[in-house]
């Protein structure tokens, strides 16, 4: 490992710059997200040699709504044109089988750095910033080893240790919300009726919320670190301010143009007007 930490990465998707890692190295089963089965390293049947999708503007219509939710976080063009030097798996097949073990540790890495990042833009978690900026260093800097290194990082050590910083920055934060902090912590609210609750500065943290009613609700200050969102109604809820908000928890949903989301947040296409 080097003494000095390069850049961090883009922590968005350019799937120009990938050999579409995630149509490839990731497995998937015949669901209402995917149309059918896909083993782990078999390239999907609908992908095209330049490694574009060939349904890509109809993913949704086809049956593959778990292709338009899923996000990188960026690691695909990390692993495309840093770690394997711009080599792909089709001119280069001894890359594939490293190159697809190591895109999720990559992926992993690039989420770290995602919500750590996220975290040092956080007034309220100061205390905390000291050490997120030594995670954000080292983390950092292991987006930037050889494949070799990454197969053998122990991922989840690292997450452990940078997620017991994000709880305390979770803490500091919803501590400054008005309302009265409820703790919803891996809670099963699937099909929770929420509509316009005052939901400032709740615990959401890994709960379950598939196809709950969140239309107007208030969600500002609220941790939503690995919360299910998948058919959640967000139409006019108020997300500005939440915590550890991804674009994939968004992409999950259903919302409008009265929904009102964190400006680093794209609205999802497939939103209603």
């Amino acid at each position: 490992m080097s003494t000095t930490a390069p850049a961090t990465p883009d922590l968005h998707a350019d799937c120009a710059n990938c050999f579409a890692l995630c149509c490839v190295a990731l497995p998937f089963a015949k669901s209402s997200d995917f149309a059918l089965n896909k083993a782990a390293g078999t390239p999907c049947t609908n992908l095209r040699q330049d490694f574009r999708c060939g349904i890509h503007t109809r993913l949704r219509d086809k049956g593959f709504q778990g292709c338009t939710v899923f996000d990188c976080f960026g690691a695909g063009q990390q692993v495309s044109q840093v770690t394997f030097g711009g080599r792909d798996w089709r001119s280069h097949p001894g890359t594939a089988g490293p190159m697809y073990e190591v895109f999720p540790v990559m992926r992993q890495l690039h989420e770290l750095l995602f919500y750590v990042t996220e975290a040092l833009s956080l007034p309220a978690a100061r205390p905390v910033h000291p050490e997120l900026r030594s995670a954000l260093t080292e983390t950092t800097e292991w987006t930037a080893a050889d494949a070799q290194a990454l197969t053998s990082l122990d991922v989840g050590a690292l997450r452990g240790r940078i997620n017991t910083l994000l709880l305390r920055t979770s803490e500091l934060v919803r501590a400054k919300a008005p309302a009265r902090r409820k703790n919803h912590r891996g809670a099963d609210l699937m099909g929770a009726r929420l509509a316009g609750a005052d939901l400032r500065g709740a615990n959401f943290r890994g709960a379950y919320l598939i196809a709950a009613d969140l239309g107007g609700a208030d969600l500002r200050q609220a941790d939503l670190i690995g919360a299910d969102f998948r058919d959640t109604n967000l139409r006019g809820a108020d997300l500005r301010d939440a915590l550890f908000l991804t674009q994939a928890q968004l992409n999950a949903a259903h919302g409008d143009a009265a929904t009102r989301i964190p400006a680093s947040l794209a609205r999802p296409a497939h939103w209603s007007s």
